[in-house]
């Protein structure tokens, strides 16, 4: 098989933690990664940003080409502002492979990631004649729906291409049953042609590391004790209920040592520079300081992912208080090294977060709920190691084999639909 990858407006290469890449980047990689594994040739196609790239990168794999698109500027540009580059991205694509090789069709299968993308498939499913699938990752509609101000609402353009390609694709990939049923509900997508395919983990990577060990790594002293977050810095990933909860319990729990505590934030880049490009995170260095947290909470910025097992390790728990979350990959990852998970009760984290076995689901942006789960947690030692190795067990059918094993059955359907 010859498989082609879509993703048009982040790389699989890019480093995690940045404003536009997270779970995708990931599931991305780790798929064309596991194609290369099984010998299938797979070429991930995503927009140029540095007229420094190599055109073809092999970095991914022996059987893996990253092939940089030049459409538009050879440089960063907002997300919104992209579509208006899909034209010359997907005619660039239909010259290329012309060009390459003059059989047809040059692939068995088109998977499309994200909405942008899937506008890319479907011209060149005409272009090739070959069939796509699509996963969206988030969902406009979702978003929206808990979007505190109008300017961070999706546009309509997406929504109406979300709702178009719910119609057009050949196959839907969805994370969850939850999301399957957001598909059908919000966009009328057909369930017959939803796949329910989730993330996957690195278990090679991601697993348990004894604790003492990964906080000498990260530079945690022993007698520390860590609560962490990992993700993108980004108003519905609900930061500040984590930090209004840690509010609430250094005014209640006087008991506790808060010297040799620390809420870690991963992601984004808190400098100067940093705030003034994403105002979330100015907005959460401000309420840090409001509540008289700034000896508390430790904005480390983005991390490679090659280190981010030994900060799940060394942490006490993760906490995910999102308003939204297609699935949750930071919390799986969370889980394989043998670290409770936190989370919000919504989206894919109700799925993945099982309560009170591998961690503990609350309300949405409700700081007093999110803070007596904390509590919970940190004051019971036993039943939280017990709940990380119950995660750690549970993270074990999520390993990227058994996920692309699903991935190549709707590969396997789209070939056999050929070009009808």
């Amino acid at each position: 098989m010859r498989i082609a990858l879509i993703s048009f407006h982040t790389s699989p290469l890019a480093t995690l933690g940045g404003k536009d890449t997270g779970g995708m980047n990931v599931f991305v990689r780790e798929v064309a990664r596991e194609l290369s594994r099984r010998g299938i040739a797979t070429d991930v196609f995503t927009r140029s940003q540095s007229a420094q790239s190599l055109r073809i990168d092999p970095r991914l794999g022996p059987n893996v080409r990253v092939i940089n698109v030049p459409a538009g500027p050879e440089a960063p540009a907002p997300k919104d502002s992209l579509h208006q580059f899909v034209p010359a991205f997907t005619e660039w694509i239909c010259r290329f492979t012309h060009e390459e090789s003059r059989r047809r069709p040059p692939y068995d299968a088109i998977h499309a990631h994200y909405w942008l993308s899937g506008l890319v498939a479907e011209a060149l499913r005409a272009c090739w004649g070959v069939k796509f699938a699509i996963t969206f990752h988030t969902l406009a509609e979702l978003k929206n729906q808990i979007a505190p101000r109008d300017q961070e609402r999706e546009s309509e353009i997406r929504l109406r291409s979300e709702c178009h390609l719910c119609s057009v694709a050949d196959r839907i990939t969805a994370n969850t049953s939850v999301e399957k049923q957001q598909l059908v509900r919000f966009y009328g997508a057909g369930s017959s042609r939803i796949r329910i395919v989730p993330p996957g983990v690195d278990l090679s990577l991601f697993h348990p590391i004894e604790q003492n060990y990964a906080k000498s790594v990260v530079g945690i002293p022993p007698s520390h004790r860590m609560i962490l977050f990992a993700g993108r810095i980004e108003r519905l990933k609900g930061i500040d209920t984590l930090f209004k909860a840690m509010a609430l319990l250094k005014a209640k729990r006087d008991d506790w040592d808060w010297d040799h505590l620390c809420v870690v934030v991963i992601g984004g880049d808190p400098s100067a520079a940093g705030q003034r490009e994403n105002e979330e995170m100015a907005r959460l260095h401000e309420l840090r300081d409001e509540l008289g947290l700034d000896q508390l909470v430790i904005f480390l910025g983005a991390r490679d992912q090659d280190v981010l097992q030994y900060y799940y390790a060394a942490a006490e728990m993760l906490v995910m208080p999102s308003h939204y979350e297609s699935f949750g990959m930071v919390a799986l990852e969370a889980m394989a090294c043998g670290t409770p998970v936190i989370a919000s009760d919504v989206g894919g984290l109700s799925v993945l977060v099982q309560h009170n076995k591998t961690g503990l689901r609350v309300k949405v942006n409700d700081p007093a709920e999110l803070a007596r789960a904390i509590e919970k947690l940190m004051d019971d030692d036993v039943h939280r190691r017990r709940m990380g190795h119950a995660a750690s067990c549970y993270a074990e059918a999520y390993a990227w084999p058994k996920v692309v094993e699903k991935l190549l059955g709707v590969y396997r359907e789209l070939a056999e639909m050929g070009g009808r």
